[in-house]
């Protein structure tokens, strides 16, 4: 054998040994894209028409995969998987619900599944729990909705405190409307606002009433002048021409981000990672922006009526803390405004 030879040789079972290395490297990436498959069950507290539009569009993704959902307000969907729990069945694989604080009791109970294969998309961190047992697929902010006759226009939390503003306030009721518990969290945990302003709001004569319609319509009718809501309900209604206005406080909003979780029982985790998955990637930030909610990810164009994703300011929240005190918060809440 020649020289030439053995060096041929040599090369050759370098680039077998290099090909082999390559393919060996590259089976995790393949075995990521495999395509999904089976039956996924879905719970969610998402209006009708977006939850079918929801699955639509996830299952033209992955065909593979046959969803059942079944839609109710969270105060429905707990009992349901609880009593499924206590039976030994529970069928969900993914919750889809309005708030992080129920999120959070679901985690403290050991029910939720740490999620690291969960693509994140382009949506910041600070809207998934750091653990990754949840991840928030929207922004619902609570801001300040005015009638357009109005005395004036506020642009600060603070401007409800106004004189004109006196007993001119509604909210919904942190007992009815999980948005509003956690604006009052919200409020309660900022250092410049706290329960000073809380306290003072209180004395200013707000009026928590029922839900964020029943805000809105007070609002809308010239009852109020000013409302404590969510930001789609006004926003919507003002495009239907309803004479008020939704305002992004200077100094932040609360926020809701109705997370999305896999359960630790569920039969297809693989298929729940790639909903998720789904629900955060740009294709599934630009449904929610359809259905007229302020997308996670700053980069997607948000619905006619929002600003720029880029420059609502979201005021920060512990969850874990705030799910620890929250019903020491709605106690002292409600002893502030006689309820």
């Amino acid at each position: 054998m020649t020289g030439w030879d053995i060096d041929l040789m040599r090369r050759s079972s370098f680039l077998l040994l290099s090909a082999s290395l390559l393919a060996t490297a590259a089976l995790p990436a393949v075995a990521q894209q495999a395509p999904v498959s089976g039956n996924l069950v879905l719970y969610t507290s998402q209006l009708e028409p977006d939850a079918a539009a929801t699955v639509e569009a996830f299952r033209k993704r992955h065909p593979g995969v046959t969803v059942e959902w079944v839609r109710g307000g969270t105060n429905q969907i707990l009992p349901r998987l609880r009593a499924e729990i206590s039976a030994g069945n529970p069928r969900a694989d993914v919750l889809l619900l309005a708030d992080s604080l129920t999120f959070e009791g679901l985690k403290k109970e050991g029910l939720l599944r740490p999620s690291p294969e969960v693509e994140l998309g382009a949506t910041p961190a600070t809207v998934h729990d750091p653990e990754r047992t949840y991840f928030g697929t929207k922004l619902m902010t609570t801001g300040i909705v005015m009638n357009t006759r109005a005395p004036f226009t506020p642009k600060t939390w603070a401007d409800l405190l106004r004189p004109e503003a006196r007993n001119m306030t509604a909210m919904p009721s942190p007992a009815v409307s999980g948005a509003a518990g956690i604006h009052i969290q919200t409020l309660a945990q900022d250092p410049k606002l706290g329960w000073d302003y809380i306290e003072k709001l209180a004395r200013a004569g707000i009026q928590p009433r029922g839900g964020n319609g029943a805000v809105l319509q007070s609002v809308a009718g010239g009852e109020r002048a000013f409302g404590i809501v969510v930001d789609y309900m006004p926003i919507r209604e003002a495009a239907k021409g309803a004479p008020v206005k939704y305002i992004f406080p200077e100094d932040g909003v609360s926020a809701i981000t109705e997370p999305a979780a896999i359960l630790k029982s569920s039969r297809n985790p693989q298929a729940a990672a790639a909903f998720i998955s789904f629900l955060l990637s740009p294709e599934g930030q630009k449904l929610a922006s359809s259905q007229g909610f302020l997308p996670a990810d700053p980069n997607v164009a948000p619905p006619p009526g929002f600003p720029d994703p880029k420059t609502v300011k979201v005021l920060p929240l512990d969850n874990a803390r705030a799910a620890e005190e929250a019903d020491a918060t709605l106690r002292r809440f409600n002893q502030l405004v006689g309820q």
